[in-house]
């Protein structure tokens, strides 16, 4: 077991000394689900490489899980930002002249490629039902789900501003298929080595996933099925 006094490793004092040793604890996790999935991760692993006992790391997060899970939502809150910069950035006399089907097209692309460029964000929506939410405790989860909700509706309301015509209810129905739909297609465009080798063969190039593209049509048909469904809503 890693004896942190021989490393350095003080106990935190202060909430500043605290967030210092958490912090330390996420980018160890950063670190390694760049080299392996999630799956391969054990808490001994993640405790080995920050240089702390498990004992120590559970003092900061009781779980692997409960790591993955602030990472996570750390992870959304900063591209929440990103991409409200990236949809702020299309050109404003674009957005106004475009028809509300092209502009929403606009933006589910946007927020295919934005989301893209954070395989970090999507390893973990992809481990998230299927691996992060087996193996903790009632209060770890609404902890979570109470901040990773609120991420979320966040989201909505940023979307909905570049979708006027959104319902709310409509903008957290697309948020949350976003969630979904990059956690089914993130690991089918980043196959294993063999199924790589395998989809050079002619008869299957066709079954590579090119996940913004994908992801941003998939999104696009579903805010133009919404809008329709407000559009014959007797009370629209």
């Amino acid at each position: 077991m890693t004896d942190d006094r021989a490393t350095g490793f003080q106990r935190a004092r202060s909430a500043e000394q605290r967030e210092i040793r958490k912090q330390a604890i996420l980018d160890a996790a950063t670190q390694l689900l760049s080299e392996m999935p999630v799956s391969e991760i054990s808490l001994r692993e993640l405790s080995r490489r920050v240089g702390l006992s498990k004992t120590n790391v559970v003092r900061y997060f009781e779980t692997r899980e409960a790591v993955f899970f602030e990472l996570l939502n750390r992870s959304l809150a900063q591209w929440i930002e990103e991409l409200s910069t990236d949809l702020a950035a299309e050109p404003a006399a674009t957005q106004a002249a475009a028809p509300e089907t092209a502009s929403s097209a606009m933006v589910t692309d946007t927020l295919a490629r934005s989301l893209g460029r954070r395989p970090l964000l999507c390893d973990l929506f992809s481990a998230l039902g299927s691996e992060l939410e087996r193996n903790i405790s009632a209060e770890s989860a609404r902890e979570f789900k109470l901040a990773h909700v609120r991420l979320l509706h966040a989201l909505a309301d940023l979307l909905r501003g570049h979708i006027p015509a959104l319902t709310p209810a409509g903008a957290r129905e697309l948020v949350s298929l976003t969630v979904v739909c990059t956690a089914g297609l993130w690991p089918f465009a980043h196959p294993s080595d063999a199924v790589a080798e395998a989809q050079r063969h002619p008869e299957l190039i066709d079954t590579k996933v090119d996940f913004a593209a994908m992801l941003g049509r998939t999104l696009h048909l579903l805010v133009t099925g919404l809008l329709r469904e407000r559009a014959r809503s007797p009370r629209h």
